[in-house]
């Protein structure tokens, strides 16, 4: 009686809730049909979990089920085999029933039909993918009403299947390692989303990270890199690390028990700078390079001979067996034939097999690593360059270089997943703003990946059914740390789950947003630190009103829009007590503006950001404030002070093939010097053929110059100062220039004179000083 008591008591609490988003189900992915009705299911301390006699796949999830609502603060719900009666079930306790049935109504594998009303939920599936998937949507009902160790569900019927078999995330552990724990807490995030497949890259120039028993060398020298400038600013003279294999049979089945199947990536025969390292044999020139520092596109090949691919087959059989996976991942991409063409060795054994040329060689290559796998029952899946040649009819394509490799894929014959640059790559930063962190540009907005579709426009439906999904793909050259991961994941992963599992004509990006408020509330709740990115606030002035006139009108905005923005011009912090941005405002100066987006309920969706508006800020810009000059060739990147550095600041714009930075137009009346912050990178960039294309200004000074131009970055300097001695100066420091007299407002140009192995020179900030105004002291 006390059970069912307690239970009223938190039924009457929780009458007064309103779900997320009123009408909208707190659900990400939204299903794919779902039918509301009233009451509701309350879940606590009396439910019991319920499964068929002998249903063993039911029972796996039930405790699945029972687990992740623990990890919430929720009761360890009791597993009974045996379905609850009527009589039970009208006792009091709620009951949640698990039901494997061949005979299920779905659609397809992986679906399954929940039914939840007031006193009972039941998940009926064919397969226990089905009724994972089912509890995952339960769950996520439960949890965004929750008081305590009881949750509660709107009463709904949802049946639900994924339009996509292949749902999965790229992490890239070759560049930065991942501890084993991590890549656990990425299998969780990705269960909870229903996605299925997780694209291990665990091999590349700059580290192998699989234990090999059969030849230890390639994680006792290839798992380990020396970072630039190793040893200097408090470095670590190595970087590095591999997993064993009992870690690998871990984590593969941590995976499976979510539902998760594990792809392993070994990079060839290009990106194999690491393995030739460790084996320089297996190279084509022989020589022994080191494990690579620098991230980009490396030459180092694989040889073609027997031996090479004697040796492959023997990795291959060890990875066979640490993954049960039908695809096995062989790279396939970026290999740049410089060494293959001038081996006459390898020219050689090309003129035997006919082979005109080097892409033909690549894909008799990849042929023969093919057929290995398709005799082992499995299956070869490369990037989109494998198709350049052809390679086994069995091959998959993942296509990566943009769009145009699915259609490609498809017409030879190949099943596809789409995994396109830009549009899925979450190594590109999330917004343009100065407290974005490290990561490529241009940006890659949470909006930008809802909107892409997976099925290119117009595919003919046959054709179509040759797109087996898509994935999102990290690669890690600017994430060394689980937080840099989470903030780059998260939340754009909820994006790709809806684009795979969601029907294409029920996906909505307001919908999704309102949604979105409850899935951002379980990450804190799960301590996972997702980027506010695309609800944090601009805060935008205008410099020239402010200065001229001692006031100016703020405008605040958002990437989304739409959101309740609220502020504050007192210093305090905003709250849901504080004004509702509706239009621009006008305020004195000094002061100093915070604002934070919020859903109409009250709940921060950002932190809040604030802008202290002064003459010193005003005449102030920051380094990620500035564009990239107009060149032929732009390839941006925010960079860290060093490649391991594991902070999330400070981090440096700069772009890879030219040192000019230009900003907006500033007023400089009365401006008489400027103080430059600049951090010297390591130029740990890859370029290979396109390394020609870096602008070089050739230097005056035995370490260059940072010049200074007005508006046009051809036009002459007006102000040059010499860059001091690498060796004998901090990687960041200020520089003052002198300012001639100048009138008006003006874009600064500023550019470093610079070989193509100088070090990149980031700019950290432009202070503007006027007459009477002192300068900057110290290091930026």
């Amino acid at each position: 009686m006390r059970v069912r008591a307690a239970l009223f008591s938190v039924l009457f609490s929780f009458s007064c809730l309103a779900f997320a988003g009123g009408s909208e189900l707190p659900l990400i992915p939204l299903p794919s049909k779902v039918d509301q009705h009233q009451g509701q299911l309350l879940v606590g301390p009396g439910t019991t979990l319920r499964v068929a006699p002998s249903d063993t796949a039911g029972l796996r999830v039930a405790h699945a089920f029972s687990d992740m609502l623990a990890r919430m603060g929720g009761p360890s719900l009791p597993v009974v085999e045996g379905l609850a009666t009527p009589e039970r079930a009208a006792a009091g306790a709620s009951i949640i029933v698990i039901r494997l049935d061949a005979n299920a109504r779905v659609t397809s594998s992986e679906g399954y039909v929940l039914d939840v009303s007031p006193g009972e939920a039941r998940i009926v599936a064919r397969d226990e993918s089905g009724l994972y998937y089912g509890a995952v949507t339960l769950w996520q009902l439960l949890t965004a009403n929750q008081k305590g160790s009881t949750f509660a569900a709107p009463a709904v019927h949802i049946e639900d299947w994924p339009q996509f078999a292949w749902r999965g995330l790229m992490i890239d552990s070759a560049r930065h390692k991942q501890s084993v724990e991590e890549i656990e807490r990425i299998l969780d995030q990705m269960a909870l989303h229903k996605l299925n497949t997780l694209h291990w890259h665990l091999t590349d120039d700059q580290g192998w990270r699989i234990e090999i028993k059969r030849y230890p060398e390639l994680t006792r020298i290839g798992a380990w890199r020396t970072p630039p400038d190793a040893g200097k600013n408090g470095e670590l003279a190595r970087y590095g690390g591999y997993y064993t294999q009992d870690q690998i049979r871990a984590v593969v089945a941590y995976a499976q028990a979510r539902h998760i199947t594990i792809v392993p990536e070994l990079d060839m025969p290009g990106h194999a700078q690491a393995a030739v390292a460790s084996y320089p044999q297996f190279g084509v020139t022989g020589e022994r390079p080191t494990v690579s520092a620098d991230w980009g596109i490396n030459p180092y090949l694989y040889n073609a001979d027997d031996n090479t691919l004697h040796f492959l087959q023997n990795v291959l059989d060890e990875v066979m067996a640490l993954f049960p996976s039908r695809y096995i991942h062989l790279g396939g991409d970026e290999a740049i034939k410089d060494q293959w063409n001038a081996s006459p060795a390898v020219q050689a054994k090309m003129r035997a097999f006919g082979l005109k040329n080097a892409e033909q060689l690549q894909s008799w290559f990849m042929g023969r690593l093919g057929q290995y796998l398709h005799d082992h029952g499995r299956h070869l899946i490369g990037w989109d360059e494998i198709l350049e040649g052809g390679v086994p009819g069995d091959a998959a394509v993942m296509s990566w270089r943009g769009t145009s490799g699915v259609e490609k894929a498809i017409h030879a014959g190949h099943d596809v997943v789409v995994a396109p640059d830009p549009y899925l790559y979450l190594d590109y930063v999330q917004s343009s703003r100065d407290d974005e962190t490290a990561g490529r540009l241009p940006v890659r907005s949470l909006q930008s990946v809802y909107t892409f579709r997976v099925a290119p426009k117009g595919l003919p439906p046959q054709q179509a059914q040759r797109i087996l999904g898509a994935q999102a793909n990290v690669w890690t050259e600017h994430m060394p740390s689980d937080a840099h991961l989470q903030h780059a994941i998260f939340p754009r992963l909820d994006a790709v789950a809806e684009i795979v599992w969601t029907p294409a004509g029920e996906q909505n990006w307001q919908s999704f947003l309102t949604r979105l408020s409850g899935q951002l509330d379980r990450y804190r709740r799960q301590d996972i630190h997702y980027a506010d990115s695309a609800f944090a606030v601009n805060i935008d002035v205008s410099r020239q009103q402010a200065l001229a006139t001692g006031t100016t009108t703020v405008t605040l905005s958002n990437q989304v829009g739409g959101e309740t923005i609220r502020y504050t011009v007192d210093g305090t912090s905003p709250d849901a007590n504080s004004p509702i941005y509706k239009a621009p405002f006008t305020v004195k100066l000094p002061t100093r503006v915070r604002a934070v987006t919020m859903t109409n309920a009250g709940q921060a969706l950002s932190q809040p950001r604030e802008r202290v508006i002064d003459d010193e800020s005003l005449r102030s810009v920051a380094g990620n404030e500035l564009s990239a000059c107009p060149t032929p060739n732009v390839d941006e990147m925010r960079a860290q002070p060093t490649p391991d550095a594991t902070s999330m600041a400070p981090v440096y714009t700069i772009n890879n093939f030219d040192s000019c930075r230009l900003s907006n137009a500033i007023p400089l009346d009365g401006v008489r010097s400027i103080d430059v912050g600049l951090a010297r990178l390591p130029r740990n960039v890859a370029l290979a053929h396109d390394a020609t294309l870096i602008v070089q200004r050739k230097a005056a000074t035995p370490h260059g110059e940072m010049e200074l131009r007005a508006d046009r970055c051809d036009g002459p300097a007006f102000a040059t100062v010499p860059l001091p001695d690498p060796a004998s100066s901090p990687s960041t420091f200020a520089l003052k220039a002198s300012v001639p007299p100048m009138h008006g407002t003006h874009a600064i140009c500023v550019l470093t004179t610079a070989s193509p192995h100088d070090p990149y020179y980031g700019v950290a900030r432009l202070q503007l000083h006027t007459a009477g105004t002192a300068s900057a002291k110290g290091s930026p």
